[in-house]
């Protein structure tokens, strides 16, 4: 059985870690939470940090590992920090950026270092809305040639995609290519204003429902899998949508497409992620975060070890606590799979226990 699906407590072990392991990128994303810069901050932590920091995650039922950035490729010890982790027995992803660092070469030696899966951000269908918001000509066509690399050397691609206003109207176009790609999971994120994202460059509440109750459609026709980041409700519209096909066609089993999905290794979350629950983030210099997307420290790891920070943390504790939301998500039916984006609570409200308030859904108790 492989490990990552199997049930867990979410209080004990998250089910993915990420770790920045550097701020340095040559990209200039009009969204960038990390707010890249050119050059690594000489404050990253170092090889044996890191190998440290592995043995930590390792113990902590091996979960996903995610090598995120800036851009990981930046950082020259990065293939052996991912043979570290997969010696330990985690399963890795990584999530560079489309630079020329991308060489047959370089996705050579990530597949000899026994990587997982490789993750491209893909943010619009043509070159001219992609390097758009990437803030660098060229970056569609880099992406594609990394694309080829992957298909060539038979490493599983996820496709990242950001919702924005830039792109909003380009989705269905995305979703194509993205089936054209081979891709096996298309992770679709939903813009927080935070770092270098701006509230102007976010869709609107009605349009964060409307793309997912499209994406409930993708999930059932396209052959990858969909998954979303800073949009839980999208476990409630799935829901929902299946139980109005249900109800439609008389019965549960006609609301399935019959599509073939491809084959994807490392499985499905079993029960709902979220920000500090079944989630954490480690920065480039070791603080502790409930996301990327979160930007509330929780702690250092080179000062507390991290699975005394996830696990006993107030905040990562109160995150994890639903009885503890308020506004509309304190009374939502569905938030114990949901729980609205805690990241967006806080970049929008200032309080990351508040209602998300890019969600419409009305609770039957609020109605």
């Amino acid at each position: 059985m492989n490990a990552l699906v199997k049930e867990r407590d979410y209080a004990v072990n998250p089910f993915i870690v990420i770790w920045e392991v550097t701020k340095a990128c040559a990209l200039k994303c009009l969204h960038c939470r990390a707010e890249a810069q050119h050059q690594a901050d000489p404050r990253q932590l170092s090889f044996e940090e890191g190998k440290r920091l592995i043995d930590d995650i390792a113990g902590m039922d091996h979960p996903l590992f995610v090598f995120t950035g800036g851009d990981p490729l930046m950082r020259p010890d990065l293939f052996d920090l991912a043979s570290y982790a997969v010696e330990k027995g985690l399963s890795v992803s990584m999530t560079p950026s489309a630079t020329p660092k991308v060489t047959l070469e370089a996705v050579r030696k990530a597949k000899d270092a026994g990587l997982s899966r490789w993750a491209f951000s893909l943010d619009g269908s043509c070159a001219e809305i992609h390097d758009h918001f990437r803030g660098t000509r060229g970056s569609f066509d880099l992406t594609m040639r990394g694309i080829g690399y992957l298909k060539e050397l038979q490493i599983p691609i996820q496709v990242n995609t950001t919702v924005s206003r830039y792109n909003l109207q380009d989705l269905q176009a995305i979703s194509e290519k993205v089936r054209d790609m081979g891709a096996v999971v298309w992770s679709v994120f939903f813009l927080v204003p935070t770092g270098r994202g701006m509230e102007a460059d976010m869709i609107s509440p009605e349009e964060h429902e409307k793309v997912l109750k499209w994406l409930a459609d993708v999930q059932r026709s396209m052959p990858y899998g969909v998954k979303t980041t800073e949009a839980p409700h999208f476990r409630r519209v799935l829901l929902q949508e299946s139980q109005r096909l249900a109800d439609l066609y008389g019965e549960p089993t006609a609301i399935s497409s019959g599509v073939v999905k491809r084959l994807d290794v490392l499985g499905r979350a079993p029960k709902g992620v979220n920000d500090g629950n079944g989630f954490v983030f480690i920065s480039h210099i070791g603080e502790v975060y409930p996301s990327g997307f979160l930007p509330v420290a929780c702690g250092n790891v080179r000062e507390r070890s991290l699975p005394d920070i996830y696990r006993e943390h107030p905040v990562m504790r109160s995150l994890r606590n639903k009885a503890l939301l308020k506004g509309k998500c304190g009374v939502c039916e569905f938030n114990t799979i949901c729980g609205g984006s805690r990241a967006r609570a806080y970049a929008v409200t200032g309080d990351y226990l508040q209602s998300d308030p890019y969600c419409t859904h009305i609770p039957k108790a609020w109605a």
